[in-house]
């Protein structure tokens, strides 16, 4: 009877063991059934916002929209001016600078002084001028007396043709002479002086200042460069390959490199270079549709040539955001959010034209043609909530 006892006794306790094992097992795996979905949840191109979150970030829908966008040509240049606009000043018979007071950047007027310049020889130009004007005086007087007696028939006719000549010669001598002393900047007639006036030939704001004072300089010395910034162009740098698209009267679209808000520009283009240069390019020049005083010859400009314009798919820009090097795009998921909430995929695209707001979008392969709802405002706030996750865990 005491062995009958035992023997219940042990099965009852193994049968308690049992049922405690069954239920830790089966807690375990309701456990790992629940955390599936939060790791499924938990995916790294999915971000899930409640209501109220949706409402302070400002996130809207819509749909991908067809649209005509230009077919655009992306290139670089520089802004330029006509050659007609950029003078060379040199000091036509050289000598030494005596006075100069210009500075990069100023500001001249036609006329303008630019400075001085000391020559011994221009004494001796101004002398020879005096002397063959005094002569000229004297040949005049001789021809119209020869002229006189050859008419009374007192002289023979070789001598009026002769004092003629000579009169006409001397004519010439002083018309290349006093023409000498202008291109100086020296005075034709009256007292004789050892210094010329070198003066700007046009308006505009001096580029480049070569001379000291003292300094020699020879007719071929560039003394100062002066730039007229009126009627800058866009001079373009587009590849051989590219020039076949390129027409005459295109609209080009560009931007400064050096403004900060990338603010967009109009031109068209009224001439393309016939050459091509060394590194395979051509120069392709276009008109400003609004002349701005403010800008400088030489900035460097972003362009893009409206070469066609076709019809693409597009989304507004505000709903294409950029991380890294790569451009995405937000869609809202089809299912599986948590009731009062919204689960937003990120796509990558690739993006194209922008133009009046709106951007060009070409979807994954996978993606497309399916029914996609996408977040057209508010796509920064779901990418900021969405990386900050991502350094959390």
């Amino acid at each position: 009877m005491r062995y009958l006892t035992t023997c219940f006794l042990l099965l009852a306790l193994l049968a308690g063991c049992g049922k405690k094992a069954v239920e830790e097992t089966t807690e375990a795996s309701a456990t790992e059934s629940k955390a599936a979905p939060a790791a499924e949840a938990a995916a790294p191109d999915q971000v899930t916002l409640t209501s109220a979150e949706q409402q302070i970030g400002g996130v809207r829908l819509g749909a991908l929209t067809q649209q005509p966008m230009s077919g655009g040509l992306k290139v670089n240049g520089v802004l330029d001016v006509p050659p007609e606009n950029l003078v060379s000043v040199s000091a036509p018979l050289g000598g030494f600078v005596e006075r100069t007071s210009l500075l990069q950047g100023s500001r001249v007027r036609v006329g303008q002084l630019l400075a001085v310049i000391r020559n011994p020889d221009f004494v001796q130009l101004q002398q020879d001028y005096l002397e063959a004007r005094s002569q000229l005086k004297y040949a005049k007087a001789e021809a119209e007396r020869q002229g006189e007696l050859y008419r009374q028939e007192v002289a023979p006719q070789k001598n009026y043709q002769r004092a003629q000549a000579e009169y006409e010669a001397l004519q010439v001598k002083t018309s290349a002479q006093a023409a000498r002393l202008r291109l100086a900047g020296l005075p034709v007639g009256g007292r004789i002086v050892s210094t010329a006036s070198l003066r700007a030939p046009k308006s505009g704001f001096v580029k480049a200042v070569n001379v000291s004072i003292g300094q020699s300089v020879t007719p071929t010395d560039v003394l100062f460069e002066i730039v007229n910034p009126e009627h800058l162009h866009v001079e373009l740098t587009v590849f051989e390959r590219d020039i076949p698209q390129v027409k005459a009267g295109q609209l080009v679209r560009f931007s400064l490199g050096n403004d900060s808000l990338s603010r967009e520009r109009t031109a068209h283009i009224y001439l393309i270079s016939k050459a091509i240069g060394p590194e395979r390019t051509v120069r392709v020049h276009a008109h400003q549709d609004r002349e701005d005083e403010a800008l400088l010859p030489g900035t460097f400009v972003r362009a893009v040539i409206e070469t066609n314009r076709v019809t693409v798919p597009t989304l507004p820009e505000k709903a294409v955001v950029q991380y890294g090097a790569q451009a995405y795009v937000f869609v809202a998921a089809s299912a599986g959010a948590p009731a009062g909430t919204a689960t937003y995929r990120l796509v990558p695209v690739t993006r194209g034209v922008s133009e009046d707001g709106y951007t060009e979008v070409h979807l994954p392969a996978a993606e497309q043609g399916q029914p996609l709802r996408f977040v057209t405002a508010g796509a920064y706030a779901l990418l900021g909530k969405l990386k900050n996750a991502e350094e959390e865990e």
